[in-house]
């Protein structure tokens, strides 16, 4: 065999999945990233591509377990000096079986991923693995060349030297033996300047504990990989510094001091700095922008409601209101998810349940994407069961998740395509399919298709696909409301159906809030002072108020504000925050300095609804705080309860 041969069999990935499927998995994984692998389907066979050749073993926790025979164990411990193959096991949640502990005892160097594993983590975990296993083949190939040979020991000091990386050495009490050009670079001590001082001379000295438990970790024989810490150049300057440090050891195999690979992460650090100040910015500009969009939602919804409470006698034109309003409710949705758009991808979408029909959720849905498949010409067909199938929760969200599922069928179906939309109980469950005769999908996609940004096509005809969120809101949505969602394809050029399974609501009525058409007997009795300097939106409110049954003002700057209250004595004022001149928050700290004003119930109507923007109101004085466009239903309640 080569020496190229070898080599390229020492850079395997030795891999023993629970089942063939997964492991060809696995092993397509690690392929796309470059790796290269073999895949066993027991431990002995383990073994045996072992002895031909590997830098990692990569399996899960439960095939530990089936090493009965400690084939895995007995060949580890047969490892010459230099070597300590790393082994990562893929563990569940909380990585604290029987099987990992085993592994940690018996296997030595392990390094544990915990289920559900990324790709990404997984490979880079793996990467980091091989990055250690050649710095052993490293040490190896050194010692070797040093019995062999003085010259050959020269060489491989010369490449040290020539390293752009600081490569030191030092003893087990922390003496500098070895220092190369990279050290002197990175820090700034020359050679004669660093070797025979302690390594404290470059520690700052609120670290110095971390060095001695550094040592100690070196002499029990512990390899530490990338450590990034703080340490100090010559000049006093401090860097981000990311260590790799290894034991030495002797002919005997006795720990003798430790080699260090000093890498200067300090513009990588101011990297990520940079990159975490304009995620901080672009966190800003979208509460900023979601702040000016719920501006013009705050009148269209206020009179949305005025216009459904002046025409319940004209059907056509409550049929319209409920239209706009679910569009509106739709728009002031995606702007709540666009104040905190992380929600999404850390799963803190926040759900309002209540009880609904799967009709209404369905009707929404179809309204919502009929621009799109009408656009494309696509036929739709609608079977769902004549009887009401009651559902309890988020009915925005719901229709979400179907309309979602609608717009892709309509986006990766040819013009003139067939579109099916169907329902059917079965137990406790009701089964919603979306099904399509598109371009379908290949096999090797379906295990994807519910990731983030993921995408079937992004040719040019297929570029209204979006950013390809649409699927993974769809999964994450179910779940959240106890279902599950699949998809299925015969091919590409078959079509594609995904089916959702969600729970059927129990029997029992949940409570509704009142209507909006409703008049508390109270309301009449409540004089109200809306301060906006958003005309519209506070000529709005005030008409719809007035509806209500209140008596109301309405002003469009702070100080006017406190004139107003001076005189007209209210019992609540609706408080715009962010106004010219005198904020809301002002306006608020003088209301709460006068004591004759201490009944006044203030409330925050503003675009801010963030934590920080609730704790600010709270702290000016505030009673309550209503994000625009207020769900006058919330409103009408609050202001029915005040005093009780």
């Amino acid at each position: 065999m080569t020496n190229d041969n070898q080599e390229s069999l020492e850079q395997r990935v030795v891999v023993l999945a629970p089942t063939s499927k997964d492991g060809a998995l696995t092993a397509s994984i690690l392929h796309h990233a470059g790796l290269a692998c073999v895949s066993c389907i027991t431990l002995e066979q383990v073994c045996e591509q072992l002895d031909v050749g590997a830098a990692a073993v990569l399996l899960a926790e439960e095939l530990v377990i089936q090493d009965r025979n400690d084939c895995l164990a007995e060949w580890l411990g047969r490892q010459p000096q230099w070597s300590d193959l790393p082994v990562l096991v893929i563990a569940r949640t909380g990585a604290d079986s029987a099987a990992v502990a085993q592994a940690m005892d018996l296997l030595g160097n392990v390094t544990v991923l915990e289920r559900p594993t990324r790709v990404a983590a997984l490979v880079s975990a793996i990467r980091t693995a091989l990055r250690a296993r050649q710095r052993q083949y490293q040490i190896r190939d050194h010692m070797a060349q040093r019995e062999r040979d003085l010259e050959t020991q020269a060489r491989l000091g010369a490449i040290v030297a020539s390293s752009d990386d600081a490569i030191i050495s030092k003893t087990l009490e922390g003496k500098i033996q070895t220092w190369n050009a990279g050290a002197e670079r990175i820090f700034g001590y020359s050679a004669a300047e660093a070797i025979g001082q302690s390594i404290t001379l470059l520690i700052p000295p609120e670290r110095h504990d971390e060095e001695a438990a550094l040592l100690d970790r070196l002499r029990r024989g512990e390899h530490i990989e990338h450590l990034e810490t703080v340490r100090v150049a010559k000049n006093g300057r401090r860097l981000d510094i990311s260590l790799t440090v290894s034991p030495i050891r002797n002919v005997h195999g006795k720990i003798i001091g430790a080699s260090k690979v000093a890498r200067d992460i300090t513009d990588r650090k101011q990297a990520e700095a940079a990159l975490r100040e304009a995620d901080r910015r672009k966190d800003e500009f979208l509460a900023t922008l979601a702040h000016e969009l719920r501006n013009p939602l705050a009148p269209i919804r206020n009179s949305l409601h005025i216009l459904r409470m002046t025409a319940r006698n004209d059907p056509t034109a409550e049929r319209v209101c409920e239209m706009m309003e679910r569009q509106v409710n739709h728009m002031v949705r995606l702007v709540d998810d666009l104040m905190e758009v992380s929600r999404i991808t850390r799963g803190l979408i926040d759900l309002r349940k209540e009880e609904t029909d799967l009709a209404t959720i369905l009707r929404s849905a179809v309204e919502t994407s009929k621009p799109l498949i009408t656009a494309a010409d696509h036929q739709l067909a609608i079977t769902i069961p004549q009887e009401p199938i009651p559902l309890y929760g988020d009915a925005v969200r719901l229709s979400q998740i179907f309309a979602n599922l609608l717009n892709n069928a309509a986006k990766y179906t040819d013009r003139r395509g067939q579109i099916w939309l169907s329902a059917r109980p079965e137990g406790g469950e009701i089964i919603v399919s979306v099904r399509d005769n598109g371009i379908g999908m290949t096999a090797s996609m379906l295990p994807k298709v519910f990731e983030m940004f993921m995408q079937a096509d992004r040719s040019a005809n297929r570029s209204q696909g979006g950013l390809g969120i649409g699927l993974t809101l769809v999964k994450r949505l179910t779940e959240m409301h106890g279902g599950s969602v699949s998809v299925h394809s015969e091919g590409p050029g078959h079509g594609t159906e995904f089916i959702v399974r969600l729970p059927v609501a129990a029997t029992q009525t949940h409570h509704r809030q009142p209507s909006v058409n409703q008049k508390s007997t109270t309301l009449s009795q409540r004089r109200l002072l809306v301060v906006d300097d958003n005309e519209d939106s506070a000529a709005s409110l005030g008409m719809l108020l007035k509806f209500l049954g209140t008596d109301v003002q309405v002003v469009h700057d702070g100080a006017t504000a406190l004139t107003m209250i001076e005189s007209y004595r209210p019992d609540v004022v609706l408080l715009d925050i962010g106004m010219p001149g005198m904020d809301g928050f002002e306006v608020a700290r003088r209301v709460r300095q006068r004591v004759d004003f201490h009944n006044i119930m203030l409330i925050a109507l503003t675009g801010w609804g963030q934590t920080v923007d609730r704790e600010r109101t709270r702290t000016a004085g505030f009673d309550h705080h209503l994000v625009k466009p207020a769900d006058i239903t919330a409103l009408q309640s609050l202001l029915t309860t005040m005093g009780e």
